[in-house]
């Protein structure tokens, strides 16, 4: 078996595919600093599942987690995503060439 040592990138997009871990940093950026149950009551997950889902995406380096006392508190951490965001610009102008060229081919098909 090979072994894998994923990126940060693939990381990151592999956290993100996850619809509860979006809905997670939602919810921090709304609320940031909310307590690991704080975050958790709107799912219906038990801490356990929650913890896991923070694992995944502190892994990927989107959240930061600080403790005082026994409470534990959740913060966005950006730079993974800036990261993520400038990936997918590069992709975008391609995209839109793309696009471009095929609204082209429609509205000319269209006028025919």
């Amino acid at each position: 078996m090979v072994k894998y040592q994923a990126s940060r990138m693939d990381r990151t997009f592999s956290a993100l595919a996850d619809p509860t871990r979006r809905a997670v940093l939602l919810r921090l950026k709304e609320k940031p600093g909310l307590s690991v149950s704080e975050l958790a009551r709107p799912f219906s997950l038990k801490l356990p599942g929650m913890m896991k889902h923070l694992d995944v995406l502190s892994d990927a380096g989107l959240i930061k987690r600080t403790k005082t006392g026994r409470t534990v508190s959740v913060h966005l951490s950006v730079r993974p995503m800036r990261e993520a965001m400038e990936w997918l610009k590069r992709y975008e102008r391609l995209w839109t060439v793309s696009l471009d060229r095929l609204v082209a081919l429609v509205e000319e098909d269209g006028e025919r």
